[in-house]
């Protein structure tokens, strides 16, 4: 791993990051390849992930990355990567989604009912730690995306 998914995501070269921690780019990295596309998917397949990153990316104003995690999804996933899809009828998904949503604009509002929510779905606790995983990874990517940006390490 050498850090050059995420400083290319921030619109920069491989080389703008040498002055860098090197050690985090790469943990950034490995992070994301645990996140977005892990051995056990559980209840979430990799495209499913690839989806709602793209939403929650949407969701943050972040076009740019929600066009990159979309390259990762199938077709049979790509409403669940616009917000105002509401989960067109499947209950479960629509809980999945309306969590999604509030994590990703307002975590503060998040409660232990909406942890509930996901359980009276059906959702294993497996699969709520995995979903909530992705939502905490996409924060800190985005916010790690603008930090390099402000330091003008990248575009």
């Amino acid at each position: 791993m050498t850090g050059e998914r995420i400083t290319t995501l921030a619109g920069g070269k491989e080389s703008d990051s040498l002055g860098l921690r090197a050690d985090i780019l790469a943990m950034t990295d490995a992070a994301s390849a645990a996140v977005m596309t892990p051995a056990a998917e559980g209840a979430f397949s990799h495209s499913r992930r690839a989806a709602l990153a793209a939403r929650i990316a949407r969701l943050n104003g972040r076009d740019d990355l929600a066009a990159h995690y979309g390259k990762g999804m199938d077709v049979r996933d790509e409403a669940i990567a616009d917000p105002s899809f509401d989960g067109g009828g499947d209950a479960q998904l629509a809980t999945i989604l309306a969590f999604t949503d509030r994590v990703a604009t307002s975590p503060k509002d998040a409660t232990s009912d909406d942890i509930d929510g996901l359980k009276h779905a059906g959702l294993a606790d497996a699969d709520i730690v995995r979903l909530t995983q992705l939502n905490a990874f996409l924060a800190y990517e985005i916010r790690l995306i603008d930090g390099l940006r402000l330091m003008g390490l990248a575009r």
